[in-house]
């Protein structure tokens, strides 16, 4: 029972750890623009077909196939922002919604026309025979996604805290009036936000596709998660969601072990009502007086 436990809360922390990734791509653009991205989940789709051809295509390595994924997607992301973002904004948020919805919508129709329903696995190079630690048995490809999902999100807390661009989306974030005095180029930091999260979807999808093979309808449930991370970790807090993310990975882990993995997204968003009943302004706020 102990053993089980111990190696679904290892299986939850690396799922989390993806679905952070994920969180923080949406978070920033929610921040800086107030716009929810529902075209987030099929740029996390992008990332794995990007990823997948880059490999079959143009033969470079899994690791070379990311980082090829991330800046096709921040291309598109800053295409999506241009054609289907910026006209709008200043209109409602409905709008806007709805519009990110329609790019969602044709880029998974469009994925469905052009590579068809089913599956592909993404080829990586590690071993498959596992690494047993105790009770606890891992892969090479596990560790791997796990570890660079955690240096995505340590790179991206490094970004918004030292970097000139992070500087200028963190001023807009926090008071728009007063950076764009300050001589903040919006509509450049508005491409760079979209661009942003987009690489950070892409990523997710590039990493997670590789354990769960790639095809069309891939990011509609890891949309719906990185949304309730982003509410569970707090808005604006990196360290929040990356919690929140590990959080709900561990509960989906041990539901999966212990009852059924039907049961393992109503436990997901189970979690999330729990977590705001504690505190409606998130993880980052516990301890925190006032809701």
């Amino acid at each position: 029972m102990f053993e089980l436990a111990l190696q679904q809360m290892v299986n939850g922390l690396l799922v989390g750890a993806i679905y952070a990734v994920m969180a923080l791509g949406l978070m920033v653009i929610l921040g800086i623009l107030n716009v929810i991205n529902m075209a987030q989940g099929e740029l996390y789709m992008l990332g794995g077909y990007f990823s997948y051809f880059a490999i079959a295509l143009l033969g470079v390595d899994y690791f070379t196939s990311i980082v090829l994924a991330m800046v096709f997607a921040a291309v598109t992301g800053v295409a999506v922002e241009r054609l289907a973002v910026r006209p709008l904004l200043g209109r409602s948020v409905f709008t806007v919604f709805l519009s990110t919805f329609a790019v969602s919508m044709m880029l998974q129709d469009l994925a469905q026309i052009l590579w068809g329903p089913d599956p592909r696995e993404i080829p990586t190079p590690f071993a498959s025979k596992p690494i047993v630690l105790g009770p606890i048995f891992l892969t090479t490809q596990r560790i791997f996604i796990f570890l660079l999902a955690v240096t995505t999100v340590t790179g991206f807390w490094a970004f918004l805290r030292w970097s000139r661009s992070g500087m200028a989306i963190r001023a807009l974030a926090k008071d728009r009036d007063a950076a764009l005095l300050m001589g903040i180029n919006a509509d450049r930091m508005h491409a760079a936000t979209f661009a942003l999260g987009a690489a950070l979807a892409a990523a997710a999808g590039a990493l997670l596709g590789a354990m769960f093979n790639v095809y069309p309808t891939m990011g509609e449930l890891p949309l719906l998660k990185g949304f309730a991370v982003v509410i569970m970790g707090g808005m604006g807090s990196t360290g929040g969601v990356f919690v929140a993310g590990l959080i709900l990975g561990i509960a989906e882990g041990l539901t999966a072990g212990f009852l059924s993995t039907g049961y393992v997204d109503m436990v997901a968003f189970g979690t999330l009502i729990v977590v705001l009943l504690i505190n409606p302004r998130g993880i980052s706020h516990w301890g925190r007086s006032g809701a």
